[in-house]
């Protein structure tokens, strides 16, 4: 890894009809299927943004926001352009269901 750690501020919704990363007037946000019970909201979060980025789920970290809706992750080994150029193609397809 390059060694670059970089942030994203993002707007999940639990409980959606399927997993999914959406961009909505330029603000990213992820829908999971997932109840917010537990973390299991969290987890299918980190695993649906894994398969996005092309990471594995070690380089994915929640430092905000662990109980509510807008979170701040970070992304080991992926620069903030990377990171936006990835979920942004990948946003009509991306779906874990």
């Amino acid at each position: 890894m390059s060694g670059s750690k970089t942030k994203i501020q993002l707007r999940v919704h639990p409980n959606a009809a399927r997993s999914e990363v959406i961009f909505i007037n330029e603000v990213l946000q992820v829908r999971v299927a997932a109840p917010p019970v537990k973390g299991k909201a969290n987890k299918e979060l980190i695993t649906l943004l894994s398969q996005a980025l092309g990471v594995s789920k070690g380089a994915l970290a929640i430092i905000k926001g662990h109980t509510s809706r807008n979170k701040v992750i970070t992304i080991d080994g992926l620069t903030q352009e990377e990171v936006m150029k990835r979920l942004f193609s990948s946003s009509s397809g991306v779906s874990s269901r």
